[in-house]
């Protein structure tokens, strides 16, 4: 099975019906997280298990089902959760040794997949149902929490409020935005705010992401990867910070480009949903060498 066709190939099938599975607002119930070992899903994973209108947040195997004394109600459809695979792909060097008594590894990072199923999916013991955490929810304001989130980066970018257009300079190391007067809603410009940061992120002094790294030109494939790992990212962000991400400026456009993206290149977004879970912890601080 291609990984990268099938999670292409859903992504395309929510836009077509005018979902935008990375635009939904995930921190009314929490992030995607594991049932068993309660550890948040990453990477293009938050857009599989974010799109299913569940309002639980767990998720489960079949297997970790069974083993709690449960079930997958009949009839219920899984959804696939997407893993890197590490192969130590073992080589002879026949050049060194005609005898082929030398070795050498080689190792490879294979895309795989697993089903999981949602809580609302399963029966489960009355015992495992209360021992689950209390969703979190939010009381705070949210564009105090997104400027906690722009004023705690580390090696930040300048930013400064001019002109009407929001945009990112790796040559200036700048990013501009607009009078906040002329964002037409408080998320508008959160969102925009993120999207920017996000891009910033990939600097040469930071992540060094091969669209910021060099002169690309606009439409390219490299282009649009980075242009999505931007908008992946600003909606990682601005789950953290609790606020409704769900605002789309001409949303016909915005999601027709993003079709004929996704039909042209079936790796576009995997890579970039990585990149931008990247982009999303280092602008918070986290230790980029979490696994996914």
């Amino acid at each position: 099975m291609d990984v990268y066709a099938t999670v292409t190939e859903k992504i395309i099938n929510l836009l077509e019906a005018g979902v935008v599975p990375w635009r939904r607002p995930w921190t009314s119930v929490g992030l995607p997280r594991n049932l068993v070992s309660k550890k948040p899903y990453r990477g293009v994973n938050v857009c599989l298990l974010s799109a299913p209108k569940y309002v639980s947040p767990f998720w489960l195997t079949l297997r970790q089902a069974n083993e709690l004394g449960g079930q997958i109600r009949k009839g219920e459809q899984s959804t696939i959760v997407v893993y890197w695979k590490v192969d130590d792909e073992k080589q002879r060097c026949e050049d060194l040794d005609p005898e082929g008594r030398q070795e050498k590894t080689r190792r490879r990072f294979l895309l795989r997949f697993y089903r999981v199923f949602n809580q609302e999916q399963c029966d489960l013991p009355r015992a495992v149902l209360d021992k689950l955490p209390t969703i979190e929810t939010h009381q705070h304001d949210p564009i105090e929490a997104v400027e906690k989130i722009i004023a705690g980066m580390s090696n930040p970018p300048e930013i400064i409020r001019a002109g009407s257009q929001a945009f990112y300079s790796p040559l200036t190391d700048r990013v501009t935005l607009p009078p906040r007067e002329l964002f037409i809603s408080a998320e508008e410009e959160a969102c925009t705010a993120l999207h920017e940061l996000v891009h910033s992120s990939g600097s040469e002094k930071r992540l060094a992401r091969e669209g910021l790294c060099e002169a690309v030109p606009f439409g390219s494939p490299v282009y649009s990867k980075e242009e999505l790992c931007a908008e992946l990212g600003a909606a990682y962000l601005c789950a953290e910070a609790g606020i409704s991400n769900a605002v789309i400026s001409n949303q016909a456009s915005y999601v027709a480009g993003w079709l004929k993206a996704l039909h042209d290149n079936r790796t576009l977004l995997i890579h970039a949903a990585a990149q931008a879970q990247r982009a999303a912890d280092y602008i918070l601080g986290r230790d980029l060498r979490e696994d996914n």
